[in-house]
């Protein structure tokens, strides 16, 4: 039977690596382990995953380097799984590239959960869609079959869930879409919804439409209510 998918965990805690090889090897996924974020460095560089788990506080490479590396040679979804609380350090993940952010101690139903969300909108991804392969808004052209973003006919490298939410917004122009609405369709979550990190996905966007043009606004916020393509 082939694998639901290819995982990658890099964890240095020997016990908790084991827990969710155990876990997940259990739901029919293929898990390479990785004991340091120079291991896991080399694991991505030399093969291909559909998503990552990943520790934060690791000998060699720390987390955060690892999420920045990964982020110039691949767009798998990447889960970080941290004992760090503090909000600003979810925040700063998730602005490095991280897609989903999950405190220890876990509930392996939840990991279960987000990883599976998040692997259906990773392959949803990957998947060609034929037609109306393009939507265009204003100086942004979104190819759905090549996954590709234009603004001003130059490449924009997204990662998943930004991508995700151009393409909601530009399908459906003259909607709001309210954070749960977003999270929802992002995640196929609300048991964990998490405003903040619908706010991080939307300024990463915001911040690579405004590196290429700073002269046009793309989505507008709805005070008090939440997001849609600027009118």
């Amino acid at each position: 039977m082939n694998p639901i998918a290819n995982v990658l965990i890099v964890e240095d805690d020997s016990d908790i690596n084991s827990l969710l090889t155990n876990i997940l090897t259990r739901e029919g996924y293929l898990v390479r382990s990785a004991y340091s974020g120079t291991e896991g460095k080399m694991c991505i560089e030399q093969y291909d995953y559909d998503i990552m788990l990943l520790d934060l506080m690791l000998p060699g490479i720390s987390g955060e380097e690892l999420i920045s590396e990964t982020r110039k040679l691949k767009i798998m979804p990447i889960i970080v799984i941290s004992a760090k609380t503090a909000q600003e350090d979810k925040i700063n993940v998730l602005k490095l590239g991280a897609d989903d952010f999950i405190v220890k101690p876990f509930d392996i139903h939840e990991v279960l959960a987000r990883v599976e969300a998040q692997i259906r909108r990773y392959k949803e991804f990957s998947m060609p869609k034929i037609a109306n392969s393009k939507l265009t808004y204003k100086n942004i052209v979104l190819d759905t079959e090549a996954k590709q973003v234009l603004v001003k006919d130059k490449t924009i490298v997204l990662t998943v869930m930004e991508y995700k939410i151009l393409e909601l917004l530009m399908s459906n122009p003259k909607k709001v879409f309210t954070r749960a609405n977003l999270f929802k369709a992002l995640w196929d979550d609300e048991l964990y919804g998490d405003d903040n990190a619908v706010n991080v996905h939307m300024s990463n966007l915001r911040s690579k439409l405004a590196h290429v043009d700073s002269e046009t606004k793309y989505i507008q916020t709805v005070w008090g209510i939440g997001f849609k393509l600027q009118e």
